[in-house]
């Protein structure tokens, strides 16, 4: 593995993962200084988690789905990069999307 491209890729996610926190906490302190009523800044504080937790929700089923489509990949015995090998992983990612769209709906 080349570490002297893994390293600087990492830095640089790690910063702008950085800069996103404080200037979300920024905001949100603003908010609450700004003087706006409490109902509001709960209101948008909740709907942040909910956000969130769907985030959380989307990823985990789509990569579920992604480790399947590279099971079915490993079970048929497919080496090379092939189109119908994209389409495999191209295909489980969009039904993950789909399934997720669908439990949202659900739950929502």
């Amino acid at each position: 593995m080349n570490f002297e491209i893994l390293i600087p890729i990492s830095l640089f996610v790690c910063i702008a993962y950085a800069i996103k926190v404080v200037v979300d906490a920024r905001v949100r302190r603003q908010m609450v200084n700004a003087g706006g009523s409490g109902e509001l800044v709960n209101s948008l504080l909740r709907d942040e988690e909910l956000r969130r937790r769907h985030s959380s929700l989307r990823w985990g089923i789509v990569l579920v789905a992604l480790a399947l489509g590279f099971g079915l990949i490993q079970w048929f015995g497919w080496q090379d990069v092939t189109p119908g090998l994209v389409a495999v992983l191209a295909g489980a990612t969009g039904l993950g999307n789909l399934a997720f769209f669908a439990i949202s709906r659900r739950l929502g």
